[in-house]
């Protein structure tokens, strides 16, 4: 850039700025040849798609329309009818597709000054309006345009591709998976669950975890709740119900890889670490040892959707109530299967990862072919 020569020209050199014959969206007629641009700053100004009304009316393709209540400039690259208070800049110079962008921009920095005046000046200070041009031998630079567009869209897809395998490998640290590609014994889970071949029963909440209160119940207004120590949870459904963290004594932390829950909201979280809590909490304290992060998830969802029906009444804190609320699980030999369970969470992460990679892969794909038209 600092080798660049640049050059001053008004706008009204370079371009033509006029009126265009409106008409309202009641003239509209069914067809999608051209677009419809009015005022408005969303959708690249198009209201709608019409089919043809009149000849008179168009606007011809290549030209930029420009919208007179935020002073929005939009390329056009089609033919176009317009609304009330609608301006057509027209070039008089000859424009390859790939300098489009860079006068895009260009116009779009004179809307300060376009907007400090009247709208019946505008087309005086349009025209009128000094820009800084890169030229060589006294004339625009076409060449170093057209580079230089092409290498910010080639530095937008290597941010893009970039951006894209960071988020992978975040996915899959954050789920501890090696990729998102099923195995044998995840993809039969998923085929049996939907085929309904996966026997659930339904189990008492007491049947699989031990049900009971917090140690001590420590008084937000009383504690220096902080950014470091023991996480504390409260009965906020943001963050896992970690409000933050204190330093308290610890002998009243309650046990890591269970699930808090709040009483009166039936916020369930898995807690990995030893806690403290706030009031109304109850931990649930698996029964069996296969109990661990990867199953837990399962477990919390089954108990959400059993909760969600449930009519607390006037007993919204009773721990019998809790204790007794049905879930449904897979089981096996009339117990819990945590080995499907965790096969199937695993299928579950797996195949969310899978769509997220295709999503990207395909703004990705779009982003080429576009600047590949260009």
């Amino acid at each position: 850039m600092e080798d660049v020569e640049w050059g001053e020209f008004e706008l009204g050199e370079l371009f033509e700025i006029g009126n265009t014959l409106s008409f309202n969206k009641d003239k509209l007629t069914i067809g999608v040849e051209y677009d419809y641009v009015t005022r408005t700053s969303q959708n690249q100004g198009i209201l709608q798609e019409t089919g043809f009304v009149n000849k008179e009316n168009i606007n011809q393709s290549n030209t930029w329309s420009l919208g007179l209540l935020q002073m929005d400039f939009f390329y056009r690259k089609r033919p176009w009818y317009a609304g009330q208070f609608v301006r057509k800049i027209i070039p008089r110079i000859k424009l390859e597709k790939t300098t489009i962008l860079f006068f895009t921009v260009l116009f779009n920095k004179q809307k300060k000054n376009l907007l400090s005046g009247l709208v019946r000046d505008v087309d005086k200070k349009f025209l009128n309006a000094k820009v800084q041009l890169p030229i060589e031998n006294g004339e625009i630079n076409f060449s170093f345009i057209e580079n230089f567009i092409t290498k910010l869209e080639e530095e937008h897809i290597r941010k893009l591709e970039k951006e894209h395998i960071a988020e992978l490998e975040a996915y899959l640290k954050a789920t501890n998976l090696k990729n998102y590609i099923l195995t044998k014994e995840e993809e039969k889970v998923i085929e049996d669950f939907e085929r309904g071949k996966i026997k659930f029963n339904k189990f008492r909440l007491d049947d699989v975890f031990d049900v009971s209160s917090y140690k001590k119940r420590f008084d937000a207004n009383k504690i220096s709740i902080s950014k470091v120590g023991k996480p504390y949870v409260v009965r906020s459904s943001f963050n896992n119900g970690i409000k933050g963290y204190i330093n308290e004594d610890e002998q009243y932390l309650n046990e890591g890889n269970t699930i808090s829950f709040g009483q009166d909201t039936a916020t369930m979280f898995y807690q990995e670490k030893p806690y403290f809590t706030g009031d109304k909490i109850k931990i649930l304290k698996p029964k069996d040892n296969s109990f661990n992060k990867q199953n837990a998830q399962f477990f919390i969802s089954a108990m959400f959707k059993s909760f969600s029906s449930f009519s607390w009444g006037s007993s919204s804190f009773n721990e019998k109530i809790i204790k007794s609320q049905p879930i449904n699980l897979p089981t096996i030999n009339s117990q819990p299967n945590y080995k499907l369970i965790e096969t199937f969470i695993s299928a579950i992460q797996k195949l969310v990862i899978k769509d997220m990679v295709s999503d990207t892969d395909e703004k990705i794909n779009t982003t080429k072919k576009v600047i590949n038209k260009k």
